[in-house]
């Protein structure tokens, strides 16, 4: 079996003079300090990439930063979903008893580290090279073609879209460590400037720095046992051009393989951190993993099913698009956040229970898909 029995966040915003091996090094050892464990305990390290320093050798980089010499080290990359396949390799890792404790980081000073235009550019650069990258598309414009389909074939509305903008801007405020924190209503999401239709500027995350780290291990820490109880994938296309039919097949084959693997199904979970970069993108996993009917994920958060204290509360620190979105480390912020509430450790953002979780994460245009369902055994 395999544990996260460590986890920590900074916060995401502006991290002046601080580059992406500085906040991997904080994030990381504040991990370690979570688990209980000293840094000699990591045989196994998993770094997320990070655009603001392109290194071939970033898992080595950070265990010489580290002092540690583990047995497995390399950098990882899928995109957005790059820390959520870190966290499925490290469990596959443990379960072969080719590790004990495998430390997963990223961090980015995406936001301080570049220019704007520069972090379009490269992100832009998952398009097809030859048939999609020269005709000038950036992410924002592949996920509006996405979000206009999404509309189109459910009968959902941008103001729909807006209400999922609105619930993590009010989750985010619960959060001292959110970048974006300021309330914002469906008619302020609506009203603010197009970025590529029918995507608004508040539909879309913004750029931070920061940096977060988990650490999977074989046996449980001394607190909460949070057991990795099912993993799943999928990598279906990279280029929109060769999307599948169905925009949620990605997220459905992989959740599949998790909840089977863990023998549960969406129906049991109480708790879900889902990848958000855009609210089009937050409302096609809500939807494609079974927990909103089509075109309804919008109408459940309005009437308050992934509130804190809904049904199904959801990205509880204010997920990519309030917390903040620094590449790899986007996404393990969710993760933290998922644990400590499973744990019973989120102070005001505690929800009452929280057993069973399921965290998801995309990278590309909906092109790799990874995700996990996590059980409290203790």
């Amino acid at each position: 079996m395999a544990f996260l029995t460590g986890v920590a966040v900074t916060a995401f915003g502006k991290h002046a003079g601080r580059g992406p091996v500085d906040l991997m090094e904080e994030a990381g050892l504040a991990a370690l300090a979570d688990a209980g464990l000293p840094r000699e305990a990591v045989d196994g390290l998993i770094a997320g990439y990070a655009t603001t320093f392109p290194h071939l050798m970033m898992g080595t980089v950070m265990a010489e930063r580290l002092a540690i010499r583990p047995r497995h080290a390399h950098e990882a990359r899928a995109g957005g979903a790059t820390g959520a396949v870190a966290i499925v390799l490290a469990s596959h890792l443990i379960k072969a008893g080719a590790c004990r404790n495998v430390l997963v980081l990223a961090g980015e000073n995406r936001l301080t580290g570049q220019s704007r235009d520069d972090a379009m550019r490269t992100l832009a650069g998952v398009g097809h090279p030859d048939h999609e990258v020269p005709l000038g598309a950036s992410i924002p414009a592949y996920y509006a073609l996405l979000a206009a389909r999404y509309l189109h074939e459910t009968g959902a509305s941008a103001a729909d879209l807006a209400e999922l903008a609105v619930l993590m801007r009010r989750h985010a405020a619960g959060h001292p460590g959110a970048q974006l924190r300021t309330p914002v209503s469906v008619e302020d999401v609506l009203a603010s400037k197009p970025i590529a239709r029918p995507l608004k500027f508040l539909d879309c995350c913004p750029i931070s720095d920061g940096a977060a780290a988990v650490v999977v291990s074989a046996e449980p820490s001394g607190r909460a046992a949070i057991r990795i109880a099912g993993t799943g994938e999928a990598h279906t296309h990279q280029h929109i051009s060769e999307m599948p039919d169905d925009l949620g097949l990605g997220a459905k084959i992989a959740a599949a393989s998790a909840f089977a693997a863990a023998g549960r199904s969406p129906a049991d979970m109480r708790l879900i951190g889902l990848y958000d970069s855009f609210t089009a993108t937050l409302a096609i996993f809500i939807e494609a993993l079974g927990f909103a009917a089509p075109g309804q994920a919008g109408r459940a958060a309005r009437e308050g099913r992934f509130a804190r204290d809904g049904a199904l509360p959801l990205n509880l620190h204010g997920g990519l698009l309030s917390y903040g979105h620094s590449g790899v480390a986007g996404f393990l912020a969710h993760v933290v956040e998922v644990v400590r509430q499973m744990r019973g450790e989120a102070g005001g953002r505690q929800v009452k229970d929280a057993p069973l979780a399921y965290c998801h994460a995309d990278g590309g245009v909906l092109s790799s898909h990874a995700g996990f369902v996590l059980e409290r055994v203790a």
